[in-house]
């Protein structure tokens, strides 16, 4: 199967939304209202808010599936204005809910649609597709030649990635892509993205209403209210300093839990140098979260050895731990 590796690496585009305005007919107010954002190239930013706060519609304002009635928006310095929209879509993934595929289309046709329309050759397009079914962990022997029908939900998401990502977009748009499958494959779903998102470099805009998932894959973290733009930063300083109490009632700001589950063991713990042999410590690896390591302490262990590698790099308590929470409410 190919690997992560094998797939062309892609350099995400940097995306400028400015003084958008989006107003459905009848409506009683903007869906979207004058709302600026600049998201950098390679950047994984989520739109966070409830039914109805404008992200959706805001999402959309990037691929032209909604044209505002004024405002500006350019992928990679060019508006979006300037080519067909045809031209535009082909060019910026997107995977929605409800993934679309074709169900009387092979997964191989399915994922390969869009590059066919760019007219790319029959050998091209099938080493990409089996490319990018590897990419998203589906055995392009097993799965090229299936039907829709013939895979589960959360197979079916993935299919829907591959093909968002076919034609090496440098933006990827994602609409609560994740919301009607099970906990544990939304989980699994997420891992993949981010992965994904970590090796090819593509910038992507994720909609969501789910705080957790936001807080798990975010660069950083967008939240929106009827139809304005209330707070924009990264999951640890939007828990730790919201910026208003709509915000601090959304995130449950007031759940260390929460912070202990995007913070760092390295963020932590006391250098090697400056701690006592910690030979027989419970070993713990630098990255992984505080969450995960006060379960640990939970269970009995006074002090963890941290290692990266096969190498200790530091020690962390219940100290260091507390004094890294007071640090972000700093």
């Amino acid at each position: 199967m190919p690997s992560i590796a094998a797939a062309a690496p892609a350099t995400g585009a940097p995306v400028r939304i400015e003084n958008v305005v989006v107003r459905y007919p009848n409506a009683d107010r903007a869906a979207v209202d004058g709302v600026s954002l600049d998201v950098a190239a390679g950047e994984f930013v989520v739109l966070l808010g409830p039914s109805g706060c404008g992200k959706s519609t805001l999402l959309r304002t990037v691929n032209r599936l909604v044209v505002p009635e004024s405002g500006t928006i350019e992928v990679d310095g060019r508006s979006v204005d300037a080519v067909s929209p045809e031209t535009l879509r082909r060019g910026i993934g997107y995977v929605i809910q409800a993934v679309g595929l074709f169900p009387h289309m092979t997964i191989a046709h399915n994922v390969g649609i869009v590059p066919e329309l760019l007219g790319w050759d029959s050998a091209r397009i099938a080493e990409r597709v089996d490319e990018l079914l590897g990419l998203v962990k589906l055995d392009p022997v097993r799965y090229r030649a299936r039907l829709p029908r013939e895979l589960s939900g959360g197979e079916q998401q993935r299919v829907g990635v591959a093909r968002a990502l076919a034609a090496e977009p440098r933006v990827l748009l994602m609409d609560e892509p994740f919301g009607a499958v099970d906990a544990i494959v939304r989980t699994a779903l997420q891992d993949e993205t981010l992965r994904i998102h970590r090796a090819l470099g593509t910038t992507i805009l994720f909609v969501t209403h789910d705080v957790d998932e936001a807080l798990r894959i975010a660069d950083r973290i967008v939240i929106m209210n009827a139809g304005t733009i209330v707070q924009a930063d990264t999951p640890l300083h939007v828990l730790a300093k919201p910026a208003t109490p709509y915000v601090e009632s959304l995130m449950d700001t007031k759940d260390a839990v929460r912070r202990l589950g995007l913070m760092r063991v390295r963020d932590a713990m006391s250098a090697a140098t400056s701690v006592p042999d910690t030979s027989g410590a419970n070993t713990i690896g630098a990255n992984a979260t505080l969450r995960e390591a006060l379960s640990l302490l939970l269970e009995g262990a006074t002090r963890l050895r941290v290692i990266e590698g096969a190498r200790t790099c530091g020690a962390l308590d219940f100290e260091g731990m507390r004094r890294a929470l007071t640090a972000t409410e700093a």
